[in-house]
């Protein structure tokens, strides 16, 4: 394990690690397990499944407590924009997360390094590390150092809505045509229920319902934005 990433956690973060090997798990991406198999070592993807999951609830929990008066519709994209692709990569690498991962040579020459899926999921990997190593607690802890000043801010409070979301996660890469396309109605006048669908380049990546257009709209982009965390 690298002594400057273990020296910058204990000094920037007051964490010292009991159990290296979930450390050096969580900085290990699948591209350098594929070119050490002689190694016998397992990549962070584990560790990313987890740490999603401790990030979701912990950020879930913050914002519930700190937004009282916010309902549902709004705390839902808010926390999707915190825990977004690019709002963790770049929280890893304000950690500089980056300068410790250890990649595959391939990898590395196509700039894996600065990719920020690979950054997310690092991030994500080593809160679900710091979770299994010592608890919720050193992980909220690490947060309120990392994230919730970012938060409380108001970095993440402008209204972004999950069709805003989409589209800038659709078109980190270039023009690609959303097209949200009403597939039936039904019910009476006064309670109807709209059904959307939604196409990225002809490809139906979402679809969702709601008592009008923008709400069944919003639905799909919030089913889309969770179908593309998980292809």
């Amino acid at each position: 394990m690298d002594h400057k990433l273990l020296k910058e956690l204990q000094d920037n973060y007051g964490i010292v690690f009991k159990n290296l090997s979930l450390l050096e798990e969580a900085f290990t991406h699948s591209s350098f397990v594929n070119e050490h198999q002689h190694l016998n070592i397992s990549d962070n993807e584990r560790l990313e499944f987890l740490g999603d999951a401790v990030l979701q609830f912990l950020i879930s929990k913050y914002i519930f407590v700190q937004y009282p008066n916010f309902l549902e519709g709004k705390l839902s994209p808010l926390r999707s924009f915190i825990v977004r692709e690019d709002s963790l990569a770049a929280f890893a690498k304000e950690c500089h997360f980056d300068q410790y991962l250890l990649l595959g040579k391939g990898e590395e020459a196509s700039g894996g390094r600065s990719r920020s899926s690979l950054l997310c999921d690092l991030f994500e990997a080593f809160i679900g590390a710091l979770e299994q190593d010592q608890g919720l607690e050193k992980v909220q802890n690490f947060i309120n150092l990392v994230m919730i000043p970012k938060i409380e801010s108001g970095f993440f409070l402008h209204e972004r809505d999950f069709k805003t979301i989409l589209q800038e996660e659709l078109q980190k890469d270039g023009d690609v045509m959303i097209d949200y396309r009403l597939k039936k109605e039904e019910g009476p006048a006064h309670d109807r229920l709209f059904y959307i669908d939604i196409y990225v380049n002809d490809k139906k990546i979402g679809e969702g319902f709601g008592k009008s257009k923008k709400q069944a709209e919003q639905k799909a982009a919030e089913y889309a934005l969770q179908y593309l965390k998980n292809c």
